[in-house]
């Protein structure tokens, strides 16, 4: 059976999944809708620094935003302004990261969609009279809904299973910033395996059926292509 510290941590888990999935849904399908279409240079920078995140290590992501959010570093100093406070080894604090390190798997997924939808629908409606916000929502994002679909369920995957990341930014602290895959760690170092065991299996349980599920919303082939 679980413990209580391992249900709060899959509870802890799930709530930051969650939120950074709706953050991203909010901040990734505009930068993914101008990547999609913009004709500028500012592209190949722009979508190189979105994907930064698949090729950084962690350890150095999570230092520099440690550096950032710290009471020294530019959005640090802004918290305080605000009277928040420090966001490192706090849950907001975790949600700030994650968003920074899911943002390719919002991104990608959304620009690819967008790029199939391509220009001729968008056409369509600007003849009747739609305006670029309204074909947006009524012709774009019905027709990139299956991209929606794959980059919410890539993201809040990615977000359940990060490690290196939150324990840089969130630390270690029961009901705060303790996550999942920093609870299977803890079991681990504490040679704790049979808890262990358990906590991996139901990630493991959870991998697959997120990869079940992308599988079954992939469109098959068309018959006659």
């Amino acid at each position: 059976m679980l413990t209580n510290s391992d249900l709060q941590a899959i509870g802890l888990t799930v709530k930051l999944a969650g939120i950074v999935t709706v953050l991203l849904l909010l901040i990734g399908t505009p930068i993914a809708w101008w990547l999609a279409r913009a004709k500028t240079w500012w592209k190949g920078p722009v979508g190189a620094v979105v994907a930064l995140p698949l090729v950084l290590p962690p350890s150095v992501l999570g230092f520099y935003l440690l550096l950032v959010m710290g009471p020294n570093g530019p959005l640090g100093q802004a918290t305080r302004a605000l009277g928040i406070g420090p966001l490192p080894f706090t849950f907001w604090g975790l949600v700030v990261a994650s968003v920074f390190y899911s943002l390719p798997f919002m991104v990608q997924p959304l620009q690819s969609a967008f790029e199939a939808v391509g220009e001729r629908p968008l056409e369509v409606a600007a003849t009747l009279r739609a305006s670029p916000l309204d074909a947006f929502f009524t012709v774009a994002v019905p027709l990139a809904l299956p991209g929606f679909l794959t980059a919410s369920i890539l993201t809040f995957a990615h977000t359940v299973g990060e490690f290196g990341v939150v324990l840089m930014i969130g630390g270690n602290l029961p009901g705060v910033t303790r996550v999942v895959s920093v609870q299977i760690y803890d079991h681990v170092e504490a040679l704790e395996y049979a808890p262990a065991h358990r906590l991996a299996a139901v990630m493991m349980i959870f991998s697959f059926l997120v990869l079940l599920a992308l599988y079954a919303w992939r469109p098959g082939p068309k018959k006659g292509a």
